[in-house]
């Protein structure tokens, strides 16, 4: 239908509608007041008397007979309109809450005030919006929502600021003394608000005293009814649609800006007391934060006000915050790092504060964040996109004496060796570097020395520190002990270590002389005389295998040192050698 036969309906329509209240048919109407593409014909008699606003076009028109006026910029539209001339024509209709500001608006409008008209519309409005409209909460929300389309002059008229006066105080009251069950329904009332508004009466109810965890109940209902496709409730139950955010969604497109506007704006209202919210919702906040890509201020805001509570967090909730709303992808770690560190620093602080170290006086709250990060770490070590740095950025955050085994660590570890089976020797040292290999339980060294994953080094330390207890015939809690043992234990399997690698040169040598006389024995039979190797081409090979050798010679320092024989003297008798190799 085209937008000229629309216009043309709708001016028959309010033709129509208008004939079955004007007051006579026998007085023809004199002129046609346009509100958009509706048209009213009425009488000018009947809306001077009521109009100052009308008068004054009529009396100030150039035109000798002015037969149509246009009252597009009406408040409230045609509608409203229709139910103003309704008064002016003395015709009975209702005012409600949800029309009243209109009303209100509308009649200032058109100047239908009790100095120009006794008992005019301005005064009707006003003595229904006091006495009926501002009288209850419920009302005072209808109204203030009404509102939102009658700006500026709702404010210029202060209808704005009374439902707000009105709103705050009842919901204070209410959350007090509960009027009826559940306690907290005025919440849900309060979502039908726009988010200007609604900071309005937070602002107001800050004003009035309100508690933290009143102003919380309110910010956490609007935030799930606002933001219902992306904030779940804090009781864990899910308040999403069924369809799962995208992420290939344009950042700038109409509902992603509206709903990075919100949640900013709602972030913004949260009161000081950082205790005073569910963990959980804090991290639902967190992540719609990060999948809406909002304000720097706003993501740290709120993972500052997570550090202050990190020992209430559960691994589900750290890893709700790093992957995506399908749980595919991990997306985020750096806000998972910035939390840890933000909870050790306030720990240091405490301590210093305190006058104490926090290594001596490591606090529970401590352990229980380790134990959850060590936890978190093994969840996420399975997937391919997780790099080692990222991996032991996480897990250094946490101070080492913080732990007082490492096995959740360990599990962590192993986990990530073994979904990333790629990795050399150096690359899986890097990862268990972070690991302290004699804090392991007893089972967890046991595993650890049969765990083919593991980088040598870290076998040897836990074999040993095994052996030095068993040899020490002490028992696991003698901390003096076990701290001796572990240095011991250290110690050993780093010369072991450096032992193996040059049992591993020697090797190679030793090969290398095998298939030089293997070589040898070929040419000899294919010929009738053997070519023997000048002295100059003999020393030069045998002289480093000797050299090898010579580097695990026990007596290489004392009086029986022989790493200065000239490599040409004829030896009778083969040197022994402190190692065998098989």
């Amino acid at each position: 239908m085209s937008s000229s036969v629309k216009g043309n309906n709708r001016m028959s329509i309010a033709m129509e509608r208008t004939g079955q209240w004007i007051f006579s048919q026998d007085i023809p109407t004199d002129v046609v007041v346009a509100v958009g593409e509706a048209h009213f014909p009425l009488h000018k008699f009947m809306l001077v008397a009521k109009s100052n606003y009308i008068r004054k076009l009529i009396m100030e028109s150039t035109e000798a007979d002015l037969t149509r006026i246009d009252l597009t910029d009406i408040p409230g539209g045609a509608e409203i309109f229709e139910k103003a001339a309704k008064f002016c024509y003395g015709v009975n209709f209702e005012i409600t809450v949800h029309n009243v500001a209109a009303l209100r608006c509308a009649a200032e409008y058109l100047q239908m005030t009790d100095k120009y008209c006794d008992n005019n519309l301005v005064g009707r409005t006003e003595d229904f919006l006091s006495q009926v409209a501002l009288s209850s909460l419920s009302g005072a929300i209808v109204v203030l929502k009404s509102s939102h389309h009658l700006l500026p002059m709702a404010e210029d008229l202060y209808i704005v600021h009374r439902c707000v006066d009105v709103i705050s105080s009842k919901a204070c009251n209410e959350a007090n003394f509960p009027s009826r069950s559940p306690p907290n329904w005025w919440t849900e009332e309060l979502t039908i608000i726009d988010i200007e508004f609604f900071a309005k009466i937070i602002t107001a109810m800050k004003s009035c005293g309100a508690k933290a965890s009143t102003l919380s109940a309110a910010l956490i209902t609007y935030a799930e009814r606002s933001l219902r496709d992306l904030v779940r409730d804090h009781s864990g139950t899910t308040l999403r649609s069924s369809a799962t955010p995208s992420y290939s969604v344009d950042n700038d497109s109409d509902t992603r800006i509206k709903q990075r506007h919100l949640l900013e704006s709602i972030v913004s209202l949260l009161p000081s007391d950082k205790a005073a919210f569910p963990i959980h919702f804090l991290c639902c906040l967190l992540r719609s934060a990060i999948y809406l890509k909002t304000s720097t201020g706003c993501k740290n805001e709120l993972e500052k006000r997570i550090s202050m509570v990190l020992e209430h967090l559960s691994v589900d909730d750290l890893l709700m915050v790093s992957f995506t709303y399908d749980g595919e992808r991990l997306v985020e770690l750096e806000s998972i790092r910035r939390i840890i560190m933000g909870f050790v620093e306030k720990e240091k602080s405490v301590a210093v504060f305190s006058a104490g170290d926090l290594k001596e006086n490591c606090s529970v709250a401590m352990q229980r964040v380790a134990k959850t990060v060590d936890a978190y770490l093994g969840e996420i070590a399975t997937y391919g996109e997780l790099s080692i740095s990222k991996f032991n950025g996480i897990a250094n955050i946490i101070p080492k004496f913080a732990r007082k085994v490492d096995d959740d660590l360990y599990r962590a570890i192993d986990i990530y060796l073994k979904a990333h089976p790629n990795l050399d020797e150096i690359e899986r040292e890097k990862v268990c570097s972070v690991m302290d290999p004699l804090k392991l339980s007893y089972e967890a060294r046991v595993h650890a020395s049969q765990n083919k994953r593991l980088p040598v080094q870290i076998v040897l330390h836990a074999l040993y520190y095994d052996q030095l207890k068993l040899r020490s015939g002490t028992p696991d809690d003698r901390k003096s002990t076990q701290e001796d043992a572990a240095s011991m234990a250290r110690t050993q399997a780093q010369a072991d270590v450096s032992l193996v690698k040059e049992n591993e040169a020697l090797r190679s040598e030793l090969m290398k002389m095998k298939l030089y006389i293997s070589d040898m024995q070929r040419s000899s039979q294919g010929t009738s005389s053997i070519k023997v190797p000048t002295s100059r081409s003999k020393g030069t090979f045998f002289s480093s295998v000797s050299k090898t050798l010579g580097k695990l010679n026990p007596f290489r320092h004392g009086s029986k040192d022989t790493s200065n024989i000239d490599d040409g003297i004829d030896i009778t008798k083969p040197r022994r050698r402190r190692f065998s190799i098989s």
